[in-house]
């Protein structure tokens, strides 16, 4: 089966990243595994991180794309160096703020700093911080993407569906594209069987983003994003036009399995 246009590139891969916590080596060895399989194409870059960038340069990373998650602002002028030392292609950077107030200005300084050329995502507060709209505001002005977490190792890290729904909202309101990170292993909302904590789900978020798009009311997202029935769910997907288009939208989630969303997708009935 190939991977709808709507899908392809969807997922990077965060292995290294909780709850997989891959060790480093068994992260490359199993990527570059990934292109021979059925799920190459939903595939995106290797997600590491600045404090092990440079153990990928003891690694067999030939031809291997990475997006680096920097941890501050003030990090972010090394990392392409860096990069070219380890000897992978650098294609993203994902860049934390360095904690509340001057919000607008470290966005500038991450502006300032990032290599020309380089796709480089800004991690937002949540919508009920302060700094929110501001933050919104500075990556729109200098040509910046958002990134949303939408989960994490506890149950406050899992922001509502109000809470995605305004930030959804925003991003299309400003022509922002986002990624998101973390929670979003599977495709429909769901509470964890282990944990309990509410996850969302990756078909429900590119969804609502196709439906802001075609101009739909917050409460309409909120309602998408809430929705927990698969087969309803995946029927609206089938159903939606402009799907492929809400893509430059949502660009992308991290996750670190690839196998459980492509398992989904075929369950739900959605590859070609």
């Amino acid at each position: 089966m190939s991977i709808p246009v709507s899908f392809q590139h969807l997922v990077d891969d965060a292995a290294i990243f909780p709850p997989g916590l891959a060790p480093l080596p068994a992260a490359v060895t199993a990527h570059r595994a990934l292109a021979a399989t059925a799920y190459a194409g939903l595939v995106g870059p290797l997600v590491v991180d600045t404090a092990r960038l440079d153990d990928l340069a003891a690694l067999d990373t030939a031809g291997i794309e990475v997006s680096v998650v920097v941890p501050t602002p003030a990090e972010v002028a090394g990392v392409a160096a860096r990069s070219d030392a380890a000897g992978v292609r650098l294609v993203g950077l994902e860049v934390k703020l360095g904690g509340p107030g001057r919000s607008a200005e470290q966005v500038a300084a991450i502006a300032a700093a990032r290599p020309a050329g380089i796709t480089t995502y800004v991690e937002v507060p949540r919508p009920t911080s302060p700094d929110w709209p501001a933050v919104l505001d500075a990556v729109a002005a200098h040509g910046l993407r958002l990134k949303l977490r939408t989960g994490g190792t506890e149950a406050a890290a899992f922001p509502t569906e109000d809470e995605v729904a305004a930030w959804i909202g925003a991003a299309v309101a400003r022509a922002l594209p986002f990624k998101c990170t973390a929670g979003l292993h599977n495709a429909v909302r769901h509470t964890g069987a282990t944990t309990g904590f509410e996850h969302h789900g990756y078909l429900n978020i590119l969804l609502a983003t196709a439906r802001a798009a075609g101009g739909a009311d917050t409460a309409t997202l909120v309602a998408t994003l809430g929705e927990r029935d698969a087969t309803t769910l995946a029927a609206a997907v089938r159903a939606t036009p402009g799907l492929a288009a809400a893509r430059a939208t949502f660009t992308s989630y991290g996750s670190c399995s690839v196998i459980e969303p492509y398992d989904d997708m075929v369950a739900l009935d959605l590859l070609a």
